[in-house]
């Protein structure tokens, strides 16, 4: 039940360059021949060196400093112990299941209607304020109002993001609610659950769209989420040349 679990939410998260091998990693719940005899976390970057270790794609990783380069500008991101990776982003798990995450992506297409998504996916203009204005204006869907953000040489906007209180996902297209996607005719990032929420960050990598977000697949204490937050709020872009 649990392997199912997970496989369902890996599709619900963003397909990116950042993907990496999540398939393979998910394939390999459950099969004794995805085993090795050192089931123990990569070494985790030291303090002495002088770049981050590339973020592994996959699988436990150890505390420390981890370089991301999916996007057109890498950047570093830094997790405690106990999370893990997905090659797009970065989790941690509560009493066996996903519990909170931090991830990347570069949305390309927005629903108009979250819930009746399916022929309602509409390209929008790969900037901040483009993308912004199309998910609050999303039907079926709830955002705080849109605060300015500066990351590094990097502006752009945060908000949150959550599911109507009363809207029944059974009746979405696919059972599902669609945040947004990189493809025109499918989805790839949505939500399963009325209970999952996010807060969104969205930069302007030099013409780049570029998303990154924190949030709780299930509800979790107040640690856990400020753990995650400290982790979103860890990320650093490198300076502009």
């Amino acid at each position: 039940m649990l392997a199912s679990s997970r496989r369902t939410r890996a599709t619900r998260l963003p397909r990116s360059p950042l993907a990496g091998l999540v398939i393979a990693l998910l394939a390999c719940v459950g099969l004794s021949a995805c085993t090795t005899t050192d089931e123990s976390p990569p070494p985790a970057p030291t303090a002495e060196a002088d770049t981050a270790a590339p973020l592994p794609e996959g699988g436990d990783i150890g505390a420390g400093t981890y370089l991301v380069t999916g996007f057109t500008v890498p950047f570093e991101v830094t997790v405690p112990e106990g999370w893990q990776s997905f090659g797009w982003g970065v989790l941690k798990e509560q009493a066996g299941e996903w519990a909170v995450f931090v991830n990347f992506g570069n949305p390309g297409f927005v629903p108009t209607d979250a819930c009746a998504w399916q022929g309602a996916l509409v390209a929008v203009d790969p900037s901040p304020e483009a993308y912004v204005d199309a998910m609050t204006a999303q039907a079926s869907t709830e955002t705080t109002p849109p605060v300015e953000v500066v990351m590094g040489d990097y502006s752009g906007f945060e908000f949150d993001y959550r599911v109507e209180s009363d809207l029944d996902i059974t009746e979405c297209d696919q059972v599902h609610v669609c945040l947004w996607s990189d493809l025109a005719d499918e989805c790839a990032r949505w939500y399963s659950m009325t209970s999952e929420r996010e807060t969104e960050r969205v930069l302007d990598l030099n013409g780049e769209l570029a998303l990154i977000a924190v949030g709780e697949f299930v509800s979790v204490g107040p640690e856990l989420t400020k753990e995650a937050r400290a982790v979103f709020d860890s990320i650093e872009f490198a300076p502009e040349e």
